[in-house]
């Protein structure tokens, strides 16, 4: 469709509830976000999260900056993106929610790899980052992460987000 064949209807002014109902459309892998250094473990679900480039290996996180979490990322300034597979729904909603955080990563199985940020068992994929630019945008900071360290699981299947709801992915075989 184009900009054309729009509706007279949109304006250039975007309304918070209309621009988030429409997000809602947008589906995206669900990942939990943590953290372990000076400032502590933490850790939050987010879907948020993007490739940037390869070269070097680059993930964008966005943080709200009111969440209970920021400064404690802010200080450690490092991370593991851990994309969540099919059947982690309840450890999405304990790490998106008011739940006290050392009863969060008890839920799971963890480990560690090169900056010592929680890595999840069983996760679809795991980025393991060291945290190099920081952007501030609108209520939250967009995060620029480079990859230290991976791990990629393909006994799983992968979680997303879409229309206010979890969604299971299946791989195709080749």
């Amino acid at each position: 469709m184009s900009l054309a064949t729009l509706s007279p209807a949109v304006t250039s002014g975007v309304e918070k509830q209309d621009f988030r109902n429409a997000m809602a459309r947008l589906g995206a892998a669900v990942n939990i976000i943590t953290t372990d250094g000076p400032a502590g473990r933490a850790g939050f679900t987010a879907s948020a999260v993007c490739s940037v480039t390869d070269t070097p290996p680059t993930l964008l996180v966005c943080l709200n900056r009111s969440a209970s979490v920021y400064e404690v990322f802010k200080t450690n300034q490092q991370l593991c993106v851990n994309t969540l597979a099919a059947g982690h729904e309840s450890l999405s909603n304990l790490f998106g929610g008011k739940t006290p955080m050392a009863e969060r990563f008890i839920a799971a199985e963890w480990s560690t790899l090169v900056t010592g940020s929680p890595i999840l068992a069983g996760a679809v994929a795991s980025f393991d980052c060291k945290i190099t630019q920081v952007m501030s945008v609108g209520t939250h900071d967009v995060l620029v992460c480079e990859a230290q360290a991976l791990v990629c699981n393909d006994e799983t299947h992968g979680l997303i987000y879409f229309d206010r709801g979890y969604h299971h992915l299946l791989r195709q075989e080749a």
